[in-house]
């Protein structure tokens, strides 16, 4: 039993322990009764994705990740909550029909995901990992190099929305 211990690569137990941070986490998002609870659980759910691209040789991506989500989004939600100024003796009560039809729409998606995933086939175990596969030097070549032209398009949409939004936005002078 111990040579089938050692016989297993560390990353395999990085990647048990991420999992099973990122499932702990995530049910307490939904388990937890105080919404900062929530939020900052989430942020630690996040981090631990963050840490299965990085175990998948995508650097780029997990720290692209950490930024968007755990940084922006979640303070982001972080304020808004903060700003509901949530009180339980100010909120209203839910109906009992709304609690049945949350827990019949969960019974639903997980037979629909049960439904979807029947089908699918034992994953077997890939070809071995090219070290090179989410360094951003690969990213930017094939950005830049490929896929120029859709990247010019998006740009010049980009640049055009934040016109409008401008134009919008602005105030009359008269």
């Amino acid at each position: 039993m111990s040579t089938l211990l050692l016989n297993i690569p560390v990353t395999q137990y990085m990647f048990y322990f991420l999992s099973f941070v990122a499932f702990l986490c995530a049910i307490m998002v939904v388990a937890s009764k105080n919404p900062i609870h929530s939020i900052l659980y989430l942020i630690i759910t996040f981090f631990a994705i963050a840490g299965h691209y990085l175990l998948l040789n995508a650097q780029f991506l997990a720290v692209v990740h950490i930024i968007v989500y755990a940084g922006a989004i979640m303070v982001l939600f972080l304020y808004v909550i903060m700003m509901m100024n949530l009180n339980e003796d100010t909120e209203s009560h839910k109906h009992i029909y709304l609690k049945f039809a949350a827990v019949g729409s969960a019974l639903l998606l997980l037979i629909t995901l049960v439904a979807a995933l029947k089908g699918a086939e034992k994953l077997t175990a890939a070809a071995p990992l090219n070290t090179n596969v989410g360094l951003i030097k690969n990213l930017g070549t094939t950005l830049f190099g490929e896929y120029l032209f859709p990247f010019e398009v998006s740009s010049i949409l980009l640049l055009a929305a934040m016109v409008g939004a401008i134009m919008i936005g602005k105030k009359d002078i008269k």
